[in-house]
């Protein structure tokens, strides 16, 4: 019935063969594949996939069974000479990956870039991304457009230069996590930039899936006081930093403008602060539209 179904619904775009086709898979919930996924996958002639064994899972909960060819990030080269071959015979692969869209903090690049210089096509059949998930219930008002940094570097100074580097840009920042890293990775943010709102997702599309979105500063104490806040796997939003943060305007400039918005509409409380501070009259007017939502 799922079959029919998918090919009611994506039957008629042409199917082309000799191509690898990137098919996105669940990140928790089986129903985030796509109805034009399950077709695909019923029409490739194999799959090449990060781990075998997840997804000969998911092809037997679609009543499928393909030929798998493992292709992880050991063998990824070796593993695209098989994936040409097949190309070369007229064949069409789906790369899949153990979850969400394929070469997104995950292996398959290195097949994309080969199957296109050898003059094959690669052809997306989009769905879930964890990244685009959360950023989607994050709320950032002040993001426009957003950085996908994935899993930092596991080393010690590596990692505490790779955050950094993310964090000064003051542009919105999407990490993803282990669990044995969450508290590590909570620590870092609330030493680093406690008054960064985080939007943290555990476990999306999951049964105990969790969304909360708090400043940098509480998320260690919110992990601590619940052990299983602690497990999953995690995507962070870091959000994006108010405007007024980037331009570095005295804190004797922001008290000043807090004080006159609470009295005065926008444009004049930001001619006095100008006035009485001394700071720019842009990065004022800047901070204050921040301040107001704009």
């Amino acid at each position: 019935m799922l079959q029919r179904a998918a090919a009611a619904a994506a039957g008629s775009q042409q199917f082309a063969a000799a191509a690898l086709y990137v098919v996105a898979t669940p990140i928790g919930n089986l129903a985030d594949l796509t109805l034009r996924a399950v077709h695909i996958l019923g029409r490739v002639d194999a799959v090449a996939a990060e781990d075998t064994r997840v997804a000969g899972t998911l092809l037997h909960h679609l009543g499928l069974s393909k030929p798998l060819i493992a292709l992880h990030a050991h063998n990824e080269q070796q593993a695209a000479l098989t994936v040409l071959g097949r190309l070369a015979a007229g064949e069409a692969v789906a790369l899949v990956s153990d979850a969400g869209t394929p070469a997104i903090s995950d292996p398959g690049a290195v097949l994309v870039q080969a199957v296109n210089a050898a003059g094959h096509r690669v052809l997306p059949v989009p769905g879930a991304s964890s990244a685009a998930a959360a950023v989607s219930v994050a709320g950032d008002t002040l993001g426009h457009g957003f950085t996908f940094a994935g899993f930092l570097p596991a080393k010690g100074q590596e990692r505490q230069a790779a955050l950094a580097a993310a964090l000064a840009t003051g542009t919105t920042q999407v990490l993803f996590e282990a669990p044995h890293r969450i508290e590590a990775l909570a620590d870092a943010l609330a030493a680093a930039a406690p008054q960064r709102r985080v939007t943290l997702c555990r476990e999306l599309t999951k049964q105990f899936e969790t969304v909360v979105t708090m400043a940098a500063g509480a998320l260690p104490a919110w992990l601590a006081a619940d052990a299983n806040r602690r497990r999953g796997e995690f995507v962070l939003v870091v959000h994006a930093a108010p405007r007024e943060a980037a331009v570095g305007l005295p804190a004797e400039a922001e008290r000043t403008l807090d004080l006159l918005l609470a009295e005065l509409p926008l444009k004049q409380a930001v001619a006095l602060a100008a006035a009485i501070s001394g700071a720019p009259r842009n990065a004022l007017y800047d901070a204050a539209l921040a301040r107001r939502g704009g």
